[in-house]
């Protein structure tokens, strides 16, 4: 009877302090807006006779309750309404749908004594909404049951019963947490300098860091696809032409990324890491996951199992936070308006354009996919779900424009190591105890782009090496101007070789290789950071060396020969493949297999600590290395990464990985960024993995994505049980079922 009288007790004083709370709320909301009716010309809670102040302050007092309650009821209706609009716009119109309900309150005034303009009410939602959510905020903080069930609101969760093991404690969940660009080096600097007080405190008190190497596509198309699937086979790129099929494959477009997790799920017979109580958050591939936000995978679907958007709402449903998230974004905005700004004018090199859409595609990465994705995680924590796997892209969007280490990126890592702390004291808060697991998919290099070094692009050297027309501007670039005499010298060379040197049939072939090479299709030029594609589609199979010799002379050797890249890999029909570099240097496929032999053996394909990267790079690795070998500067590891990729069914004809000083740590993109990742050379291909230390480490070496896999596979069955299907996991023909969508993806516009 006591201990039922007691439980009474505590309801009504929780019901008391609630009523507390909402009154206070209330009263604050009033008095604010008493003082915006005071300060803004355009906004009135008086009627035009005047009023005395004990009315206006009730007038106030009404619209407050009324402005709270249409937020609370209404807002959360209309965000759910809105789940189709794309994020970016539901965004900016949180301000006017905020506005609206303003108006809506100042209408139910009786007498008419609120008034405001449409862009004061705007105005004055805004300041109420972030002034109830403070105070609000500020009130339940003192009070821990209070602020979980204010984070339950927020996330859209309710309360669940906590997971049990064996021995009856709460099965610890392990959330993934993947900063993405984000590279080894870059984190242990801004470690020491003070701007990630949060990773700081985990890697002195409970966490362990170690760098892993990539595969040769270091980005996150093949890193995520073999993290969260567990393989990444034949992904030789961002993106690439497929022969086969004529298409076009690009890792962040929806219906490529769906085929992508459909090639990887049929490989592998399992539906990925997030199969068993799983949720992915703002990644390329939904690792098996059933909850799911921003997955880019999803996008693909038709109909009702389309739940990625859906994913908005539990953030959204708040006006107070669509209100931050917006005043936010335009912020951001600004912030990199100035930022650009000031790039200009001080004339820092390199340098790349900023501007067109450029702001708002930076400020939905750092901010709107940054505020979603966190409060996703907080809510699949407090609903205490297995398996949780997020990716803040941030960083990476901010360093390809503004280079991975200056002011700009160091504010992006100071507000991603916030976003860590809030959810590491969510976790605090949670119905079990969660382990949270740090680590990025690739780094990023710095350096000039190829267009700025070279005056031309990589497309425009492959055209001029094959001797097809280009701009009056190419032709008068040296580079430009080698490779078209070049072009023009084989190609007479050819055709005008002497009868008694290569005989008539040699004259015949060459003549008919030229007419060929009129009327072949153009080569397909695509860039991938660093790393370029060169593909011929009109031959259906895999050119090799020396088919592209005959049908366009000049081509190899005036891309192996140009300053600006490092190797070629080709097919070659006398050493299978061949690996060509400046100066004539050549390394076939089986001396490239045992060079990666010769790595493995050693344990020189991956290192840890930061003199290991050195010797990866090939900065304080031995000098003395085989005479022509185009890979050593690329350091150990390099051989393995690119024989894995010549082994790939879609594998362009021409693979060109720019060059890399060892001694700046740059390389050239062949697109328009400063900080780049897709290839081989330097801290692009050395992510990083911090994990709790009760768990077992890591191998070491970690090599590849795919070993990543592994790794994260075991951590989740060191709880109770296997985390991740064992016995039962799906094959090859029931792979289907655990794939994102259940009807035909929509195809690209190039697919």
């Amino acid at each position: 009877m006591g201990e039922r009288r007691g439980r009474g007790s505590g309801r009504w004083r929780s019901a008391g302090r609630a009523l507390l709370r909402v009154i206070t709320v209330w009263g604050v909301s009033t008095l604010t807006l008493l003082a915006l009716a005071a300060i803004l010309p355009d906004f009135q809670l008086q009627s035009a006779d005047g009023d005395s102040v004990t009315r206006t302050a009730l007038t106030a007092a009404w619209g407050a309750g009324v402005f709270g309650l249409l937020s609370a009821l209404v807002w959360p209706l209309v965000v759910r309404a809105l789940l189709l609009v794309p994020a970016l716009v539901l965004g900016l119109l949180a301000f006017f749908l905020n506005g609206s309900l303003l108006l809506v309150a100042l209408w139910l005034i009786p007498d008419g004594r609120g008034v405001a303009g449409p862009e004061t009410a705007v105005v004055v939602a805004a300041v109420m909404s972030a002034v109830a959510s403070a105070t609000s905020t500020a009130l339940a903080v003192r009070d821990d049951d209070a602020y979980r069930r204010r984070l339950y609101r927020l996330t859209d969760r309710k309360r669940p019963r906590p997971p049990q093991s064996g021995g009856g404690g709460p099965v610890p969940g392990t959330v993934f947490l993947q900063l993405d660009g984000v590279g080894h080096r870059v984190l242990t600097d801004a470690v020491a300098d003070g701007r990630m007080p949060t990773v700081a405190d985990w890697l002195t008190t409970s966490h362990t860091l170690t760098p892993w190497r990539t595969d040769w596509s270091s980005q996150t198309g093949a890193s995520q696809l073999g993290i969260l699937h567990g393989s990444n086979e034949d992904v030789p790129a961002f993106r690439w032409y497929e022969k086969d099929t004529g298409r076009l494959m690009v890792s962040n477009r929806p219906a490529s990324a769906v085929e992508l997790q459909r090639r990887a799920v049929e490989r592998t017979g399992d539906g990925g890491l997030l199969t068993l109580d799983g949720a992915s958050r703002g990644n390329l591939f939904s690792g098996g996951a059933d909850q799911l936000a921003l997955v880019l995978s999803m996008a693909a679907r038709r109909g009702p199992r389309n739940r990625s958007r859906s994913g908005y709402f539990a953030y959204f449903s708040d006006p107070a936070n669509a209100v931050r998230t917006a005043g936010s974004f335009v912020n951001e905005v600004v912030r990199e308006m100035f930022q650009s700004t000031r790039a200009r004018l001080r004339r820092d090199t390199p340098r790349v354009s900023r501007g067109g859409l450029y702001p708002f595609v930076r400020a939905f990465a750092t901010v709107v996919e940054r505020d979603v994705v966190v409060a996703a995680v907080m809510g699949d924590m407090l609903a205490g779900r297995t398996a949780v796997y997020a990716d803040l892209v941030a960083y990476d969007e901010v360093a390809h424009h503004s280079g991975p280490r200056g002011r700009d990126t160091d504010q992006v890592l100071a507000r991603l190591d916030r976003s860590l702390a809030l959810i590491a004291r969510v976790a605090e808060h949670a119905p079990r105890p969660y382990r949270i697991v740090l680590l990025s998919d690739h780094g990023q290099s710095p350096g000039q782009t190829f267009e700025d070094a070279y005056g031309l692009s990589l497309k425009e050297l492959v055209r001029a090496g094959c001797g097809l027309p280009v701009s009056r501007r190419v032709r008068r670039t040296r580079s430009g101007s080698e490779a078209r005499d070049a072009a023009r010298d084989a190609l007479r060379s050819a055709l005008h070789r002497p009868v008694d040197e290569a005989g008539e049939a040699g004259r015949d072939g060459a003549e008919a290789a030229a007419v060929a090479a009129a009327k072949a299709p153009e080569p397909v030029v695509l860039a991938s950071g660093n790393l370029g594609l060169v593909s011929f589609p009109g031959v259906p199979h895999r050119m090799t060396r020396e088919e592209i010799d005959r049908l366009h002379p000049a081509l190899l050797r005036t891309l192996a020969q140009h300053p600006g890249i490092g190797f070629l890999l080709v097919a070659s029909e006398e050493h299978g493949s061949v690996v060509l570099g400046r100066d004539g240097a050549e390394l076939p496929v089986a001396e490239l297999a045992e060079l990666a032999e010769a790595d493995r053996l050693d344990g020189r394909d991956g290192l840890d600590g930061l003199d290991g990267l050195d010797a990866l790079d090939g900065r304080d690795g031995p000098a003395a290395v085989a005479a022509g070998d185009p890979l050593a500067v690329f350091g150990p590891g390099a051989a393995a990464a690119v024989l894995r990729t010549d082994g790939f069914p879609h594998v362009a004809d021409i693979m060109v990985n720019s060059m890399y000083d060892p001694a700046t740590g740059t390389v050239h993109a062949f697109e328009e960024q400063i900080g780049s990742h897709g290839g081989l050379g330097g801290d692009q291909a050395h992510p990083f993995l911090l994990w709790p230390r009760e768990l077992t480490p890591p191998p070491a070496p970690l090599v590849g994505a795919e070993q990543v896999h592994e790794v994260l596979r075991g951590w989740l069955r060191e709880c109770e049980g296997p985390q991740v299907p064992l016995e039962n996991s799906p094959s090859q023909p029931h792979a289907e079922a655990f794939l994102p969508a259940d009807r035909p993806a929509v195809p690209d516009k190039n697919g």
